[in-house]
């Protein structure tokens, strides 16, 4: 972790504060939360003095009159260094209950067949994120850390980005992010991309779930990734893993005490010499609750042996009860929990223990050390600290994990007994399993699971990424530290204002326009053709383009300007014909063609075109994770193809390029140096292929690369329109400010 953060504020941003307000007795009263992620928090959050905590304290605006939510706030920020963000009870409806709960959830859990989609919420959850985000710029100053949590507040880093480039902006989904197959349905999917997208690091619980962000990024947004890392309008951003974890020695200190012993006994009282089977789960569809009834009813079923010789233990804490369907579901559970008592309840075995009621982490703690077997068999969860909890506080390493391959904790827990918990014969067999295990294979297990529970606590998840989004800026530093500010700016101004003999050499593609589909389509504007005129009556200007002559005779042979086609192969000065600045052989292009003509066959939307001196494979339309497969093969063949021929394979810009060795375009700009000599030489472009013009200028030269990728231009500019303008302010022969 850097010295840097420690100077700094770091602002905690959360739905929920990690205390909540409730009027009892006609007074505002403060509850304290317990959990996985407001643990983890919380020891960060007290490291700095600064830091603060910003979120909704769990109440209506209107339950609390001004005075009091005035006190409530002075109290929050003076004892938690936590400030409250008042929603109105409309709001919380729309934002919490509707489209956090009602569209989100489940579409972010893959149940498409709960999702709602209701315009009125989505304009809700826009608008509280935008108080979210009016709060934390009230109290946050340049180059402070923003860490802002879940899916709650999605449009939250892009919101703050744009108010206050400065901040450094971190943020993390707890729950599972869908497959582009399911994040597409969703009317409002650009701006919830783009809004994660505002912050410097994404972070999730697993790589499977950064893989699904990315690639929504990358099919709907047009936002390619190179390991983990996308390239956003100049800024790098980083999308990773960081698995949550938990307070390990707590759970291990609640385990050994001597209430927990006590609970223990008596719970063991009651169970006999029976195998208790945990299942421990908040009421959710996600959860799978019924599917593991449905899996125990059959294990007694199929397995007469067990009857009398198990208990499950199902504890289901009420949740959302005001919900129909939550309703409908804690009826089935009541259901098949009697049906199975019924079914195969004795006067001295009951099957079911069935509790449903909240527990505190103490009571909780005493199930998990009396359960034999712990049944965590969620049909899609992010994380899931059920299953962690209960190993911390198996401390004689005995016990049995049964473990749902959808849960995010699967990952990491690989010597747990994994499942499939939408089959129920999966979840049968697993139980078997279990209950079968020798104690000497149920040590090894748990003492290997147990070992990486010790070192990757709440407490390193937290420090984790706060390192890596310190070193994310890092990075970004250190690919701005050549970005055009406004004093560089004035200053190429005022020396193009002052200069007598003045010669631009300007790449067309991505950096007067922007890139096209087709290369066709990229037709210069009236914009730029104006500016182009404008910009040749005070000195000599010549476009740049790897083209065929043919495009850019049409588009410019009636402005007073030079053209330089296919990199420098062509060139046509102001007012002359076109000339060829070499003669090159061209035997090569019968092989390498027939090549990329069996990669256009086999993959829809690519295309080939053919120049005099090189061939280009262009994938723009492709499909983005077939386009990455193609180019990476047709690289490798082009490659050992043309092993021993002089010729130069460039993979651009969602194009492949193979020209001969020899043709660039800073041999083509030696057909201008070499006339006279220029008080202002100015070039700028956006790829590879200006770098050769960039390092055949004298030193003076001034160089712009237009983009993030790596330059030795002598400044940088991050889009093609901020190149526009720099360019209008020289045709203007304005003087900088």
């Amino acid at each position: 972790m850097t010295d840097d953060r420690s100077m700094s504020t770091l602002i905690l941003v959360s739905n929920r504060l990690p205390l909540s307000v409730e009027r009892k007795k006609g007074k505002p009263h403060f509850t304290r939360s317990i959990g996985g992620v407001a643990t983890g928090l919380e020891r960060i959050h007290r490291a700095g003095e600064k830091n603060l905590w910003i979120g909704w304290p769990g109440i209506a605006r209107e339950r609390l009159s001004r005075n009091e939510r005035q006190r409530v706030a002075s109290s929050l920020l003076e004892t938690d260094r936590a400030l409250p963000v008042w929603l109105a009870h409309d709001d919380i409806e729309k934002h919490y209950n509707g489209f956090c709960n009602g569209t989100l959830w489940p579409l972010f859990h893959t149940f498409p067949q709960y999702v709602r989609f209701r315009k009125a919420e989505w304009e809700s959850y826009r608008r509280v994120n935008e108080q979210f985000s009016k709060m934390i710029l009230q109290h946050a100053t340049d180059g402070d850390t923003v860490w802002i949590h879940d899916f709650h507040l999605l449009l939250l880093p892009q919101l703050l980005r744009q108010a206050n480039p400065t901040l450094t902006i971190g943020f993390f989904l707890h729950i599972p992010f869908p497959s582009f197959e399911l994040i597409r349905m969703l009317p409002w999917r650009n701006s919830i991309l783009s809004g994660m997208a505002g912050a410097d690091l994404v972070g999730f619980h697993t790589y499977d779930d950064a893989l699904h962000y990315l690639k929504g990024m990358q099919r709907i947004l047009g936002v390619d990734h190179e390991v983990g890392q996308m390239l956003i309008e100049g800024r790098t951003v980083t999308v990773d893993a960081f698995p949550l974890g938990i307070d390990f020695d707590r759970y291990v200190h609640l385990a050994r005490t001597r209430s927990t012993a006590k609970a223990v006994r008596q719970l063991r009282r009651d169970i006999g010499d029976r195998s208790a089977i945990l299942s421990l789960d908040r009421l959710d569809y996600t959860k799978g609750i019924t599917r593991r009834l449905e899996a125990f009813r059959r294990l007694l079923q199929r397995e007469p042996q067990y009857r009398g010789k198990v208990v499950l233990l199902l504890v289901v804490p009420p949740s959302r009860t005001k919900v129909r369907q939550y309703r409908d579901m804690r009826r089935e559970i009541d259901e098949l929990a009697g049906g199975i008592n019924g079914a195969f309840g004795t006067l001295e075995w009951t099957p079911v223990r069935y509790l449903s009621r909240s527990f505190d982490a103490a009571s909780l703690v005493s199930l998990y050390v009396t359960a034999d077997i712990a049944l965590v068999t969620p049909l899609r969860d992010g994380m899931n600290l059920i299953a962690k909890e209960y190993l911390a506080c198996r401390t004689g390493n005995s016990g049995v994990l049964v473990l749902s391959e959808m849960a995010g904790a699967a990952k990491e827990l690989s010597e747990a007994v994994i499942v499939n918990p939408a089959y129920e014969d999966s979840i049968v067999n697993g139980l078997v399993e279990a209950l079968r295990m020798p104690k000497r294979e149920q040590l090894r297990r748990n003492k290997v699971m147990r070992a990486s529970l010790r070192r990757r606590t709440a407490d390193w998840w937290a420090q984790k990424f706060l390192t890596a989004l310190a070193h994310v800026k890092e990075l970004q530093g250190s690919l701005s530290a050549t970005y055009m500010n406004d004093s560089s700016r004035t200053e190429l101004i005022n020396r193009h204002r002052n200069a007598k003999r003045r010669l631009l050499l300007l790449d067309y593609d991505g950096s007067l326009v922007p890139f096209r589909s087709k290369p066709d389509q990229a037709v210069p504007s009236q914009r730029v053709l104006r500016l182009l005129r404008k910009l040749s009556e005070r000195g000599e200007v010549v476009v740049t383009s790897g083209r065929l002559r043919r495009d850019l005779h049409q588009w410019f042979s009636k402005l007073p300007i030079g053209l330089m086609a296919e990199h420098g192969t062509w060139v046509r000065k102001r007012g002359g014909e076109w000339e060829r600045t070499q003669e090159l052989p061209v035997e090569w292009k019968e092989n390498v063609r027939d090549v990329l003509q069996q990669y256009m066959d086999i993959t829809p939307g690519s295309f080939i075109e053919e120049k005099d001196y090189a061939l280009a494979w262009h994938c723009r339309m492709v499909d983005p994770e077939l386009r990455a497969v193609r180019t990476r093969d047709l690289m490798g063949v082009l490659r050992d193809l043309t092993a021993s021929i002089p010729l130069d394979i460039h993979e651009g810009k969602r194009v492949i390029e193979v020209k001969h060795v020899g043709v660039d375009k800073g041999k083509g700009a030696l057909q201008w140096l070499r006339r006279k000599p220029f008080d202002f030489l100015f070039a700028m472009g956006d790829d590879w292929t200006d770098e050769d013009l960039f390092s055949a200028l004298p030193a003076d030269a001034l160089t712009v690369k237009v983009g993030p990728s790596p330059s030795i231009a002598t400044y940088r500019l991050p889009t093609h329109m901020q190149m526009l303008s720099l360019l209008e302010a020289f045709a203007e022969n304005r003087v900088g400010k």
